[in-house]
């Protein structure tokens, strides 16, 4: 196979004080009649970006409730990821080239990484568009084995056409497609249940956990960030889908109502992003000489605690996406009771609650405005960060991406709906 991905150690019982009790019993139900099942998720990278975060808190949760998780990452070359990063352009909607080379490239991948998998599960979860051919080749040389899921993490609702319809008879041969939200879908699926599933943040994970102030202040001092004056701050790819150009324009208004203001954009460098660097380079000849524009990113030693800092510490976080599928970032700012001003894009305003949990905007003087709103009226920021923090807690939480991840399991395999029948402490405790 591709290598296991090493896993952090993680309890259900963990997260009762969040949650409380109740919801780790639903868990504990629905995981049940799935003990034993061998299920693997399969992607691309192991780190940077939302989907790495999301395993690597699913997988080891899967496996405290008895089930047998693997999280493995394929094989790929930056011919490869050149392909499917068009692929993640084009199915967002941006006019790109699709050629016969193209197409080539991405199914000899598959192929490739199809004589790689050597062993037979009962749920194999696909992310995306990189292993999707994967099954189709298995299918044809050795028949169908288990049951499938693709999980599409974009929106596909402006999906370019031939794209689409090059990609569409791989993704029909899956049990299960996976989107954010049902108008994410295209019609006319012929063969999976389609599924709507949020992600969910890991409230206990290194990047979300709380720090002390000491912590934060020392974060902020060693990428010379001064803790004493206003941060805005997005964490993002360099990416154009994100808009960090149109970040820094908003910026730049504000400042020109309150100079002492700092921005910080974070970006996680992943491997299978080609675009990443370039973009970088753009963002940065965008910043020019503004000493108080930090661009930092996993090169310069920015990782989760990190990032958990530089949220705590922003006075205002942003999300300037032109297109989104969710933004996990959103999430965590509001976990940690920032408020947020973002784009009225994709799966952004399921978290952002217009003037309940946060801002959503439609342009860059909508961003600006709404920022310099919030820097001069701090109490309302505070008020929307705690109305944040609980939107996420009932709704965005990994134990809810648990649960529904459990649904779709038993839904797929046809196992009927059961009970949930009363434990006591030694039960509970096993978990």
């Amino acid at each position: 196979m591709f290598g296991n991905v090493p896993l952090p150690a993680k309890r259900l019982s963990d997260y009762r004080r969040i949650v409380g009790e109740e919801r780790l019993e639903e868990i504990r139900a629905l995981a049940r009649p799935l003990r034993g099942a061998r299920v693997l998720h399969l992607n691309s990278t192991a780190f940077g970006g939302g989907v790495a975060e999301l395993l690597s808190a699913l997988v080891p949760l899967l496996n405290t409730l008895g089930l047998r998780a693997e999280w493995q990452v394929i094989r790929g070359d930056q011919d490869l990821f050149a392909v499917t990063k068009s692929m993640h352009n084009g199915l967002q909607g941006m006019p790109v080239t699709w050629t016969n080379e193209m197409k080539e490239t991405w199914l000899r991948f598959s192929r490739l990484n199809a004589a790689l998998f050597d062993q037979e599960y009962d749920f194999v979860y696909v992310h995306d568009q990189q292993p999707l051919g994967l099954l189709a080749v298995l299918a044809e040389e050795h028949g169908k084995r288990g049951r499938w899921v693709w999980r599409c993490h974009v929106d596909l609702s402006t999906a370019r056409s031939e794209l689409w319809e090059f990609m569409r008879p791989y993704v029909e041969q899956y049990d299960g497609v996976v989107f954010t939200l049902p108008e994410f879908a295209k019609n006319g699926l012929k063969g999976p249940q389609v599924f709507a599933i949020p992600p969910g943040i890991d409230p206990l994970s290194p990047k979300n956990v709380a720090l002390t102030n000491g912590t934060v202040t020392e974060v902020l001092a060693r990428y010379g960030i001064d803790a004493g004056r206003p941060l805005l701050l997005q964490v993002s790819r360099f990416d154009p889908w994100k808009d960090p150009l149109g970040v820094i324009d908003a910026y730049r208004s504000v400042k020109e109502e309150e100079p002492s203001v700092q921005l910080v954009l974070i970006a996680p460098m992943a491997h299978d992003d080609p675009e990443g660097w370039s973009y970088l380079e753009r963002t940065a000849r965008k910043a020019g000489e503004d000493y108080d524009i930090h661009l930092l990113s996993n090169v310069n030693g920015v990782g989760d605690r990190e990032v958990n800092a530089f949220q705590r510490a922003a006075s205002v976080v942003i999300q300037k996406s032109v297109r989104e599928g969710f933004g996990l970032v959103i999430a965590e700012a509001l976990w940690k009771e920032r408020p947020v001003v973002a784009a009225n894009v994709g799966g952004i305003p399921l978290q952002v609650l217009d003037g309940k949990t946060g801002f959503l905007v439609n342009s860059i003087d909508e961003a600006a405005e709404r920022t310099l709103r919030l820097l001069r009226q701090p109490e309302l920021g505070r008020r929307l960060g705690e109305a944040g923090r609980e939107h996420v807690r009932g709704n965005f939480l990994v134990t809810r991406y648990l649960r529904d991840h459990l649904q779709l399991m038993r839904a797929i395999a046809g196992v009927e709906a059961e009970p949930a029948r009363h434990r006591g402490p030694s039960d509970i405790a096993a978990s």
